[in-house]
């Protein structure tokens, strides 16, 4: 778990470093406002932390992750002249974030105390962690980890948009458009998944309170079904595309298939990597059936043999 967590500490500041040094640097008034995006980035994780710390509720960052790229997205936009491609990136990512505030609002995740709501189960899983284990190595945890190293991740894969502007006087052509199909497929995949795991979730937990038996689709205890007959992580699958998404429209603008905004989508892959792992092992441990739902499903692909 520790050196987990220090590959990806090291990953968030070694990739963007390695990208941005073998790529051209950024016009004067595209770096004004980075360094304005960084400034708000660091404000935000530092409140995140501090609220997390407070309340002890480590989901602070969780509310902020399909806020943050709205905000980003829309301020790159405005600075850099409304140009039309980096609205349409902007537009987009707010159709992206919307959706996903809504699964998350109906999860229990916010409160009108905006400090409380549900916090995420897989925190408190790591806190039994015995790496993690006490007031010093937690909170150090929460500050590097949770906050500012999902918050700058989250900085990092909207990054595209500041890149885009380096295309500002090409315009729209078929790339983009796409793009932009590709993107709201992933979207409808994503939003599939995720209404086919709330039905299963709230359809199963229903009947345990009614003291009904599971029995059919509910017997297993994990939804198996849908989306989730050929993929493990149908909506982890399309959160990652949709990213990469975002960093292709970079490359329709500047015509160079790797800039340094790459980094963010690189690492996302990798968080999704490490955050399936460890979700599938608590799953694992809870249902009987899940080793061999692994074995014959695909993790992000459908398997076909």
């Amino acid at each position: 778990m520790i050196k987990t967590i220090l590959v990806l500490l090291f990953t968030l500041i070694a990739v963007p470093l390695i990208t941005w040094y073998f790529d051209e640097p950024l016009p004067a008034e595209h770096h004004q406002i980075l360094s304005e995006l960084i400034i708000m980035y660091v404000t935000v994780a530092g409140l995140c932390f501090v609220v997390s710390e407070l309340t002890k509720n480590c989901s602070q960052v969780d509310k902020l992750w399909s806020i943050m790229p709205i905000i980003y997205a829309w301020y790159i936009a405005i600075k850099g002249g409304m140009d039309i491609r980096v609205v349409l990136m902007a537009s987009l990512i707010t159709i992206w974030g919307a959706r996903l505030t809504f699964n998350f609002a109906r999860r229990g995740g916010y409160s009108w105390k905006f400090w409380t709501g549900e916090e995420d189960y897989r925190w408190e899983v790591l806190r039994q962690n015995p790496a993690l284990k006490g007031k010093i190595r937690w909170t150090l945890f929460n500050l590097f980890f949770i906050s500012f190293y999902q918050m700058g991740l989250i900085l990092l894969f909207t990054l595209p948009t500041l890149v885009a502007l380096q295309g500002a006087e090409k315009p729209l052509f078929w790339a983009d458009y796409f793009l932009t199909i590709a993107f709201i497929v992933m979207i409808i995949i994503e939003t599939v998944a995720d209404q086919q795991q709330w039905n299963f979730q709230k359809e199963k937990y229903r009947r345990i309170k009614a003291g009904e038996k599971l029995d059919g689709i509910y017997a297993k205890g994990f939804v198996h079904t849908g989306l989730w007959k050929y993929m493990r992580h149908p909506n982890y699958m399309a959160e990652q595309s949709v990213w990469i998404i975002i960093y292709l429209f970079s490359v329709a603008a500047t015509g160079k298939w790797i800039n340094w905004s790459i980094a963010g989508s690189l690492l996302l892959l990798i968080l999704f990597q490490s955050s399936s792992d460890f979700s599938e092992k608590i799953s694992a441990q809870k249902y009987p059936d899940y080793k061999e739902y692994q074995n014959k499903t695909g993790r992000f692909i459908p398997r076909f043999w």
